[in-house]
């Protein structure tokens, strides 16, 4: 097949959690033997700050790590869809684009039968921003793959989508796996971002607090974290890395007794049963499902 796909960025993932999956994804579907090509925005957020804070240096470490995968850039207002479509037979948007550019994409489905169009959500904005989600223009969509099942169904409650499927994310094992065993550089390390107030004080109560009472070695990465939360870092006797390469998380963890997972609060809270790290592959098992053309 030949999937076409928007997502915000495949090359960069700073403060952006889908693009560890998305780039297993890829991997899996051009290894199966599909055409894939990704479009994400030139002005992405993402990239942009990645940029910023680490140059060129850090494009050059995706590109060595995944030599196959790209993303081609795009400005909003110059798409050419009936270019980019042309012979496509699946095209998945996900829901991190703008509200401007999805509606184009299924306007132009509209008019054209000879692909599938899935709009993908994977995160907790439909609890978080219903507001923001219910804009999404998606009645030129044939259905939404939702990476829980909660999700999925307010997609159908609501009456933003008729056709729903559950894709839940996952870890692309040829990188996400066990490294031979190191010397110890600590005890704890933590790899998660600040975020908007989502579970800073799970972070806190979970893992700056132990640290600091029962005096561990203890090591921070990840982006997004203010002057205030520096500080209590540094007070605490932690270390901080700043932003990490999400494939470099395996040698990390590696190199520490222990690490813990902390769920941003609305998948503690509003979306239990939502997997938020998964090392098994079960994306592919949606498309056995789905009709083909033919």
């Amino acid at each position: 097949m030949r999937i076409v796909m928007f997502y915000h960025s495949i090359i960069s993932d700073w403060n952006h959690g889908n693009a560890h999956f998305l780039r297993g994804i890829v991997t899996e579907l051009l290894g199966r033997g599909h055409q894939v090509e990704v479009y994400e925005p030139k002005d992405g957020w993402s990239l942009t700050n990645l940029l910023r804070e680490q140059g060129e240096i850090a494009i050059r470490q995706f590109r060595r790590m995944y030599p196959l995968l790209d993303g081609k850039q795009y400005v909003a207002e110059r798409l050419n869809l009936d270019r980019i479509f042309e012979g496509a037979d699946l095209v998945i948007v996900h829901e991190w684009n703008d509200h401007e550019v999805v509606r184009k994409i299924g306007e132009h489905r509209k008019r054209n039968g000879h692909y599938h169009l899935l709009f993908h959500d994977t995160h907790h904005r439909s609890v978080t921003d219903y507001d923001s989600m219910s804009a999404y223009d998606l009645s030129g969509y044939d259905g939404v793959l939702a990476y829980g099942t909660k999700i999925r169904d307010i997609y159908l409650k609501s009456g933003w989508t008729k056709r729903g499927w559950v894709w839940h994310e996952a870890a692309d094992i040829q990188v996400f796996q066990p490294h031979t065993r190191m010397d110890y550089a600590g005890d704890v390390v933590w790899i998660g971002n600040w975020g908007d107030e989502e579970r800073s004080e799970e972070i806190c109560e979970f893992f700056v607090e132990p640290v600091k009472r029962l005096k561990l070695k203890g090591m921070v990465y990840g982006v997004r974290y203010p002057e205030k939360a520096l500080k209590y870092l540094a007070k605490a006797g932690i270390e901080y890395g700043g932003w990490l390469p999400n494939f470099d998380v395996p040698k990390v963890f590696n190199r520490y007794r222990m690490t813990m997972h902390i769920p941003r609060r609305p998948y503690a809270t509003a979306l239990p049963g939502i997997p938020t790290i998964s090392l098994s592959r079960p994306w592919h098992a949606a498309f056995r499902s789905f009709p083909h053309h033919g």
